[in-house]
């Protein structure tokens, strides 16, 4: 039964970072659709959200059969419901790729303002988002506890980035009244990058739950980097 069960949980976990490496590839196509404005690419990210759901689905059958068939106890139980969260978070992630894209879909010409991107740090956020993502997943491929904290000093960043949006959107809106419906939409993109970080956040404190039985959520911790609950 033992050597059943971690095959089986080997097989999730080989599930689930494929589904990883399929939202990361989303929400890089997302984040390059609206920096250069690719009519093309955003279409693609749409389309593929499909892709994102149905594996959502199909993983959480999965974890559903190893629960009912193997009724897995301790340190097999934390790392199925550690899967289990961290499969409906990078399902968020995936809508968040597509709603980040609609941004470009629904525009009817390229309109940004190459220099009020810069001010944005619209790349610098993105970048900074798939870095969170990346650095999960090796958090949980290595099993380790540093990695995974160190994606709450990184969502700090990335919550001040979006911070600055309104106050850099408002004055350059004295200058370019006109662009009123632009900017408000862009104000969603930053949104959902800034909720796609919450979700990562997410992903690393069951990362953290898994390796060491340790549940965040309503913690209060701060002074070793740990949110003070979970978003």
């Amino acid at each position: 039964m033992v050597k059943f069960i971690e095959s089986e949980l080997e097989l999730l976990k080989k599930e689930v970072s494929e589904m990883w490496t399929l939202v990361y590839n989303q929400l890089d196509r997302a984040g390059e659709a609206v920096l250069t404005f690719d009519r093309e690419l955003a279409g693609q990210v749409k389309v593929r959200e499909r892709r994102v759901n149905a594996f959502e689905l199909k993983i959480d059958s999965d974890i559903e059969d190893v629960i009912a068939l193997y009724n897995p106890v301790g340190i097999d139980l934390r790392f199925v419901l550690a899967m289990l969260k961290i499969n409906s978070n990078l399902e968020r992630l995936g809508d968040f790729a597509e709603g980040i894209v609609r941004f470009v879909l629904d525009s009817e010409e390229p309109v940004l303002d190459s220099e009020l991107l810069k001010r944005l740090r619209l790349e610098e956020m993105v970048a900074e988002v798939l870095s969170m993502l990346e650095v999960t997943k090796r958090a949980l491929n290595e099993e380790s506890m540093e990695l995974a904290t160190s994606v709450f000093t990184k969502d700090n960043l990335v919550d001040e980035i979006n911070a600055n949006v309104t106050p850099v959107l408002a004055e350059y809106l004295k200058e370019h009244p006109d662009s009123l419906l632009v900017c408000l939409n862009l104000v969603s993109v930053f949104r959902k990058l800034e909720r796609a970080g919450d979700h990562i956040t997410n992903i690393a404190e069951e990362i953290v739950f898994f390796i060491d039985a340790k549940v965040l959520k309503h913690s209060g911790k701060t002074d070793d980097g740990y949110p003070t609950s979970r978003k």
